[in-house]
């Protein structure tokens, strides 16, 4: 009897590493810079601490873009995933049902990050940078299975200028401010305020709120596109142009947000339409250089540390809350911190941190154990 192989799909290696470089940052990585600036005191390293914090309101920090980097990375990964489902045969319905179940999922698991097993529901947060990813990435993935190439350019700037739009005409005046885009001010608190139950990240505003995923889905839908233009058959033949095409979007994004910005500040919080241009820019420029060197030319040994996190991204985000890594660190690395003076003290505890996180992290690797939804 003849057999029929199944279709093998080959994983991007720069996108596991580039989604690996965005979660050392929060398992730990921050901390390193943070520890060294306490150290030394030098200048570069206090502005590596200043801009591994997050800005108040206006204005970015490169900690600003971990998050959308993430939500990013998972939009590249979609059409990679619809075409191998596709190709094994699923139906649309059960491509759908996927989508819409691992966005619930991580809704989910959200309120779980935030406590919900305490089952005090008055008390508990139901924004969360998990439901917001679900969310985001839901639309955009509905949005991309409907439409073609066109239409989902016309959605993601649609989207844009549709919740500019949204925010200036309709301004929230109850806690007394004319500011559409201040913290008071803003048309998505004030919709917070009024329909979310629980509590709120800022008391009067959550960043995570379910009315900022309408500009996130255009960050979702822009990562959907790149995945798009990399895996499609355009200039196979040649990697550097594509991933010079690449850059030059990233370049014309990120002008467009600081244009924009004028008008409409970059704001995270706000997740405003200015700055998914700019950090959607940053994102597509730092994956270009990540994809030229690892896939293109094929430099992929380096990238074995950022890999091992990034195929389990979701597992070191949950055990951080469960697992107590700071008391794991003290029990290995105390010894060393109290023979140091006490500036060394944030330094070793943040490698230490890392290091557990990485070891554990092996561990599963070797194991292939992967957390997914």
């Amino acid at each position: 009897m003849e057999t029929i192989d199944k279709p093998t799909f080959q994983r991007l290696q720069s996108l596991d590493a580039l989604r690996g470089f965005d979660m050392f940052w929060i398992m730990g990585g921050e901390g390193i810079f943070v520890g060294l600036a306490t150290l030394t005191g030098w200048p570069v390293f206090k502005w590596c601490a200043e801009q591994l914090t997050h800005v108040p309101w206006h204005g970015f920090h490169f900690y600003d873009m971990i998050f959308p980097l993430f939500l990013f990375i998972a939009g590249i990964s979609f059409p990679f995933s619809l075409a191998k489902r596709l190709a094994l045969n699923n139906s649309r319905r059960l491509i759908y049902k996927h989508i819409i179940m691992r966005g619930l999922i991580l809704v989910i698991l959200g309120f779980l990050y935030n406590n919900a097993v305490r089952f005090n529901f008055s008390e508990l947060r139901y924004g969360s940078v998990l439901g917001h990813i679900g969310v985001a990435w839901m639309f955009a993935a509905l949005i991309f299975m409907n439409t073609k190439l066109s239409s989902r350019i016309i959605w993601f700037w649609a989207l844009l200028i549709g919740y500019w739009l949204l925010l200036l005409i309709f301004p929230a005046h109850d806690l007394g401010s004319a500011d559409p885009f201040s913290l008071e001010g803003n048309l998505p608190g004030y919709l917070d305020r009024l329909l979310t139950p629980g509590k709120l990240y800022l008391g009067i505003f959550d960043p995570s709120g379910f009315f900022t995923s309408m500009p996130s889905v255009g960050t979702a839908l822009l990562g959907m596109l790149t995945g798009e233009f990399v895996m499609s058959k355009y200039m196979n033949n040649k990697p550097l142009r594509k991933v010079l095409y690449m850059i030059l979007t990233a370049v014309a994004l990120m002008i467009i947000g600081k244009i924009w910005d004028l008008k409409f500040p970059i704001n995270k919080m706000l997740w405003s339409s200015s700055y998914v241009c700019w950090v959607g820019g940053l994102s597509l420029l730092l994956f270009s250089v990540f994809y030229l060197i690892i896939d293109v030319w094929q430099y992929k040994k380096w990238t074995f540390f950022f890999v091992v996190i990034g195929l389990n991204p979701l597992t070191i985000y949950l055990t951080g809350r469960i697992i107590n890594f700071r008391s794991v660190t003290t029990f290995f690395f105390g010894g060393i911190t109290d023979l140091l003076p006490a500036t060394w003290t944030p330094l070793i505890n943040s490698i230490g941190i890392t290091t557990i996180g990485w070891v554990f992290l092996y561990i599963l690797y070797k194991k292939k154990i992967f957390l997914k939804v």
